[in-house]
């Protein structure tokens, strides 16, 4: 995101919190399985203001699980609303989204907030920003598909990770083979 003094941008798993917790975080976009219990590792950080969203990390229906829904992107909209119209503009801030692995729910939202703050960067040049902050990102489609929508974007989102998964699969096969063992094969599609 780009803003009167640009902040810095972290994207990480659950169990890589901790190492954030001295960084001078000051805003937290945590996403999380919606059985998880409340994350302890918050306790150890500095003044920041957190949301929280809960749902799987699936692109298909699963019996007893949360997909990502408009309403979900909507909300991390709402977060990245919320902080570029913060009052306190020109001081320093430290952006962190997350999920369980730093993969997938977190790297969307984060080309979500990204493309909202933006809105004239290509597409293309926001996914190759996500790969230099979280080079293993492989964000969850669906996800992305509702942020192009509600940022109006055209199916530009999409088109471009679209390459950025082939891009992906030819720097990290292994990224492609585990996401065909989570049952997201059709994301890997995407990238042939």
């Amino acid at each position: 995101m780009q803003v009167a003094q640009a902040p810095e941008l972290t994207i990480c798993g659950i169990e890589e919190l901790p190492a954030h917790s001295t960084r001078k975080v000051t805003h937290v976009l945590s996403i999380i399985d919606p059985d998880r219990a409340e994350l302890e590792a918050f306790a150890t950080y500095g003044d920041h203001i957190r949301t929280t969203l809960r749902f799987h990390d699936i692109i298909a229906a699963i019996s007893g699980q949360i997909m990502p829904a408009p309403d979900h992107v909507e909300e991390v909209l709402k977060f990245g609303e919320a902080f570029l119209a913060r009052a306190d503009r020109e001081a320093s801030s430290h952006v962190l989204v997350h999920c369980h692995m730093g993969v997938s729910r977190s790297t969307a939202a984060m080309m979500t907030l990204m493309a909202q703050a933006n809105p004239d960067e290509p597409a293309e040049a926001l996914f190759v920003r996500l790969a230099k902050i979280r080079p293993q990102a492989w964000p969850n489609s669906r996800m992305i598909a509702f942020a192009d929508e509600q940022l109006g974007r055209g199916g530009e989102l999409t088109a471009a990770l679209r390459r950025h998964y082939g891009r992906q699969i030819k720097l990290q096969p292994e990224l492609g083979d585990w996401m065909n063992r989570l049952g997201r094969q059709a994301e890997v599609d995407m990238a042939l």
